[in-house]
């Protein structure tokens, strides 16, 4: 009660779980009044700042002391029609920063069109899948951390940069929902940059050229920002780089990371050595912290005080950020706490730009409801394969792609693969075609040909074949004679057999590739194998691999390990 006899009852203490639904209502009593109007949801964007929803904590004093009662019976009236037919009760649903927001499926207490007002979303055209029906198929949403200065006063560096993709990471979760894998993308890797359709105000499509790869240029941050470039073709560029389809797209920026890590109460972090980093500003001593606000975003900025100094060292910690952030949404803590939750959904859609085909709370919650099932155990961080530019000499600025486990990588998550042991899948019975012994190296004659594969394949596999296999007896057949093909193909002699399974293993042909003849061949006749389409480089198997190549960095989302 406050001095005047009326009662100041807080909603943040009033959830109730409802036996009938299953799910958590805010129960008001009659003597308190109702929550604040839900906005409308027509001309959202331009009323934002006049539609803000008071938070639970503030809402009893804003409600406590109406001028009369009869005002206050109206003032009741008139916000339950606004409401719609007395719908009192907030909806638990999914509310996260970006790839938080998805890995974690954070449950929140919405006011579904004021935060729909705060969502703000960009219309990618046919970069994106607007099918937000993903529960019988697998999902890759595409996170980016934008570095946007604009309307922050040049705190953080330049104040009119139009943001790149400082932060990438490709976010695919299995079919079956049992794993997850989170891929960074270096913001400084070399490659070519599409063109790019992006929409603009006044509703026409413009046209962004694309950008050839160089020696030393265009960087994937410029993806995003560079010559008026949207999501939309970031999106296009990793699709073009790594072959795989994006569904969507969630983006943020620096404040998102400050605000949310706030609202959760603190993110914890360990570091194997003390940091103090001159050009972020962080100060935190070896061992455990909590960071948040300032200090969070300090955090996943520094890299010239880590081991290398290299924005792959600051992938690690960002990894580590996240995979934590993921925990702290999933405990207890957060999700029994209705004020936190509040700040927490409010902080997570004013933090997200997002595609149209997921441009609402609910849109968003259905999907986070669906992805909710992965275990953090099985979400696991990985760094797309790069090597340092060799154009640079001594000093390396950039990264290129790994050509030979990048590929492997991209594979597994193509195939649904999980890089955890999350699925124990019982092996596949082996090929009658590739049972049986195999030839020595030395004793492999087999003709390349190029019948699809990139220029030069047949040289360069030739060359591999010598040099690293030790199949001296190869030979370059130059293009297929009959013309492209989409599949790869080994053709041979009954009595090659032991042969063609060798160069199966070394090259992971898949059974399907080897095609036997009906009559033996001379004694020193060779094989035929035509590159087909399906060839990228030597020593990238045809056949989906079963684990992550050797040297792929790999952390998850339980790890609570501290950084180097």
């Amino acid at each position: 009660m406050d001095t005047q006899g009326r009662r100041n009852t807080d909603p943040a203490d009033q959830w109730v779980l409802d036996p009938a639904t299953g799910t958590y209502q805010l129960r008001l009593d009659p003597e308190t009044a109702p929550p604040p109007a839900v906005p409308a949801q027509g001309g959202r964007r331009e009323r934002r700042e006049q539609q803000q929803a008071v938070p639970p904590r503030q809402r009893s004093a804003a409600t406590s002391t109406p001028a009369t009662g009869s005002s206050r019976r109206r003032g009741r009236t008139s916000r339950g029609k606004k409401a719609g037919k007395g719908k009192k009760a907030l909806v638990w649903t999914a509310g996260a920063l970006g790839f938080v927001l998805v890995a974690g499926s954070l449950g929140g207490y919405l006011y579904y069109q004021h935060l729909n007002s705060n969502i703000t979303a960009v219309d990618v055209g046919n970069a994106g899948s607007t099918n937000t029906t993903t529960h019988n198929a697998a999902v890759n949403i595409l996170v980016i951390g934008s570095d946007s200065r604009v309307g922050l006063k040049g705190k953080y560096g330049d104040a009119n940069s139009v943001g790149h993709a400082d932060t990438t990471i490709l976010f695919h979760v299995a079919k079956d929902r049992s794993n997850a894998t989170a891929v960074s993308i270096p913001r400084d890797m070399i490659t070519a940059i599409p063109d790019c359709p992006t929409k603009q105000k006044d509703g026409s499509t413009k046209t962004v050229p694309g950008t050839p790869k160089a020696t030393f240029s265009p960087r994937f941050n410029e993806s995003l920002g560079q010559e008026g470039r949207d999501p939309g073709c970031t999106m296009r560029t990793i699709t073009q780089l790594t072959g795989i389809p994006i569904n969507h797209f969630l983006m943020v920026n620096f404040e998102a990371v400050k605000t949310l890590s706030t609202a959760v109460g603190g993110v914890p972090v360990c570091l194997a050595k003390p940091i103090h980093d001159t050009d972020s500003k962080l100060n935190l001593p070896k061992g455990p912290a909590r960071v948040e606000g300032e200090q969070a975003l300090q955090f996943v900025r520094t890299r010239h005080s880590l081991q290398f100094g290299s924005d792959l060292d600051r992938i690690k910690l960002q990894q580590q950020f996240l995979g934590s952030m993921i925990r702290e949404l999933k405990s207890s803590d957060t999700l029994t706490d209705p004020t936190k939750l509040f700040k927490l959904a409010e902080a997570a859609t004013k933090a997200l730009t997002v595609d149209t085909g997921i441009d609402s709370v609910k849109k968003i919650s259905d999907l986070a409801k669906d992805l909710s099932a992965v275990d953090p155990r099985h979400i696991t961080f990985a760094t797309l394969p790069v090597l340092d530019n060799p154009a640079e000499g001594k000093f390396h600025k950039t990264v290129v792609l790994d050509e030979t486990k990048a590929p492997q990588l991209m594979s597994m998550i193509k195939n649904d693969i999980s890089l955890t042991d999350a699925v124990k899948k019982k092996p596949a019975a082996v090929d009658a075609k590739l049972q049986g012994t195999k030839a020595q190296a030395a004793d492999v004659r087999v003709l390349v040909h190029n019948g699809g594969g990139p220029q030069g394949a047949a040289q360069a596999t030739l060359e591999w074949l010598q040099n690293e296999k030790g199949v001296s007896r190869s030979t370059n057949g130059g293009n297929a004679p009959s013309g492209k093909q989409e599949r790869t193909t080994l053709v041979y002699a009954p009595n090659q057999a032991d042969q063609a399974r060798a160069l199966a293993a070394m090259m992971g042909l898949p059974a399907s590739a080897l095609k036997p003849g009906a009559t033996d061949a001379e004694p020193k006749a060779t094989m035929t194998l035509t590159l087909g389409e399906d060839f990228k480089s030597p020593g990238v198997p045809l056949t989906a691999p079963t684990k992550a190549p050797e040297g792929v960095q790999q952390a998850h989302a339980s790890d609570n390990v501290c950084v180097k």
